[in-house]
């Protein structure tokens, strides 16, 4: 590379740069905070212009200033249109969903949302939650943030129509360690053998123990976890009224 080509590419990276920096800041600290799905594509938009630019030293600044500027003002129109007006605001952003309601999934806001239960599990561990039975509520934001109210005075030791089980025996080998915890044991109906052959477990002791939930069928549950107290969840597809 001559010393000018070099030169030129440290110019027009530094310039970039900072024009980026500029047409980000001008576009609201909404877009460090939370990203919606317009964000997210001017964003990339912005992003990918810079590159082109930059790498390309024959094309003018101006072919990546002028459509970022554009584009700039682009999202700053629709949020200032959005900001007045609510239904605008829900097309672009779309609307919060309830995932889970007094403890219970609501298996067709997941499946209309592709929002899968090893997400559901993920984001309830990192709100301190170890069943799903101890939810209010969970409202799974525009941003995919998960919003998590816990149930007033709830200990977590219920579970979804109110068939609750305490074991005595201990449910965890010693060196299992609960990274995990709740342990998924069935999801969509299938069983998950890995957590039990970690458990020590086997499908007989799990029937049996659904058996007591008044359960007879693996396929009948949605969702079954449980937690290192021996507390269970059990959500079953079984239609409600």
């Amino acid at each position: 590379m001559e010393a000018a080509e070099f030169g030129s590419l440290f110019l027009r990276t530094v310039l970039i740069y900072f024009v980026v920096f500029i047409v980000m800041r001008l576009m609201g600290k909404r877009e460090i905070g939370k990203m919606s799905v317009l964000d997210l594509v001017i964003s990339f938009m912005i992003a990918e212009i810079a590159v082109i630019v930059i790498e390309d030293t024959k094309r003018s600044m101006w072919h990546g200033i002028f459509p970022m500027a554009l584009l700039m003002l682009l999202q700053i129109v629709i949020s200032y249109v959005t900001l007045k007006n609510r239904r605008l605001r829900l097309l672009f952003d779309g609307k919060p969903s309830i995932i889970v309601q007094n403890g219970e999934l609501d298996r067709h806001v997941m499946h209309s949302g592709r929002y899968n239960l090893d997400d559901l599990m993920l984001q309830l561990r990192e709100n301190g939650i170890s069943s799903v039975s101890e939810v209010e509520f969970a409202i799974l934001e525009t941003s995919g943030k998960l919003s998590v109210i816990k149930k007033e005075g709830s200990l977590g030791s219920s579970i979804m129509n109110d068939k609750s089980q305490e074991t005595k025996d201990p449910i965890f080998p010693s060196r299992y360690r609960f990274e995990m915890l709740p342990v998924p044991l069935i999801m969509d109906g299938k069983v998950q053998d890995k957590n039990l052959e970690r458990m020590e477990k086997t499908r007989f002791w799990l029937k049996n123990e659904l058996q007591q939930q008044g359960v007879n069928d693996f396929k009948e549950v949605f969702f079954c976890t449980i937690d290192h107290r021996g507390r269970w969840y059990v959500d079953t597809k079984r239609d409600r009224k």
